[in-house]
């Protein structure tokens, strides 16, 4: 792997565990305090010491971490729907968690994709703006909902997420014939280079106001749920809009750095994020991300992107069971 690599991968880590530093200052101030009961009832109920949890979440992040990427789906859209269904934790840490992994992940990639011209900000900027407001509403509203109308409402989402993996088809390079008025008016266009052929493309929105309105859906869900919204933000920005896949991808990673700091503040004031959650999960899905780009030039996608939907119905439906008192 490049240094560069390394080093905007350590200050992704770096930036998140310094958020996750700040919710120890917030726990000893008194916030959080019934969360922390929870926390605490949920341990007791266990067989295992509490220190061993933090240690079998490191192992499971590392194996999601490589999953994620042979996958090509963010850490967060796995992390939730699976820690919440396997491991005794209160969903409401499981959220703060879940959007400080896919926050971690965009952190470091977002530096490299500006640099390459994979993510725009002119694309990224007003989508940004209407995301991540409305992930703060998702967020005060996901802490306010009952747990179990959550789960429901995640379950749901969950098996929506892996119908809409096994029949969306994305498209490399769109045919956009003609701007719209509010793409021409944000100047929302670019190009870049191809690498493997040299070629610059250029490329431009149409359906600008369409896409936009269901970034408001999108940023409400990625804070209700915690689970980053790479897995809408690449159809809607791709089919929708017309970007090319690539810079689509670019784009919607930069723009989880964005939208998932506005709605990680709310649990982190909160008191629902906890360290030794999020620092485990955070080096561990990073690791099995690095692991994962290796074995990514050998494994067959086929495959692991269905095994991935497959992990993704059985878990939806049992966020949704375990919702329903089942």
């Amino acid at each position: 792997m490049k240094p560069n690599t390394w080093k905007l991968a350590l200050a992704g880590a770096l930036a998140v565990v310094a958020m996750t530093a700040l919710a120890w200052a917030a726990e000893s101030s008194g916030v959080g305090t019934e969360a922390a009961a929870q926390l605490a009832a949920a341990g007791a109920k266990s067989a295992l010491p509490w220190w061993a949890w933090p240690g079998i979440l490191l192992v499971f992040c590392f194996i999601l971490g490589i999953i994620a990427v042979l996958a090509g789906v963010g850490g967060g859209v796995l992390f939730v729907p699976l820690v919440s269904g396997f491991f005794p934790f209160h969903l409401d840490f499981v959220r703060g968690a879940g959007l400080l992994v896919a926050l971690a992940g965009a952190l470091a990639a977002g530096p490299g994709l500006l640099k390459r011209n994979l993510a725009s900000l002119r694309l990224a900027l007003p989508v940004a703006l209407i995301a991540s407001s409305c992930a703060i509403v998702g967020a005060f509203l996901g802490l306010a909902l009952p747990t179990n109308v959550v789960q429901i409402c995640l379950g749901s989402t969950i098996i929506f997420i892996a119908a809409l993996l096994l029949f969306s088809k994305n498209t490399a390079r769109p045919v956009v014939t003609k701007q719209d008025a509010i793409g021409l008016a944000l100047g929302i266009h670019g190009a870049y280079i191809e690498p493997a052929s040299g070629e610059i493309v250029e490329w431009k929105t149409h359906r600008t106001l369409w896409g936009l309105l269901l970034f408001i859906l999108i940023g409400i869900m990625a804070g209700m749920f915690g689970l980053g919204a790479g897995w809408a933000n690449v159809p809607v920005l791709n089919l929708m809009m017309g970007v090319p896949l690539k810079v689509a991808v670019g784009t919607s990673k930069f723009l989880l750095s964005i939208t998932d700091t506005s709605a990680a503040w709310v649990y982190l004031n909160q008191g629902c994020v906890i360290p030794l959650m999020a620092i485990p999960s955070i080096v561990g899905l990073m690791a099995g991300s690095f692991v994962g780009v290796r074995i990514l030039a050998v494994a067959k996608p086929s495959f692991i992107r269905y095994m991935v939907i497959g992990v993704l119905l059985f878990s939806g439906v049992k966020a949704l069971l375990k919702g329903l008192g089942i």
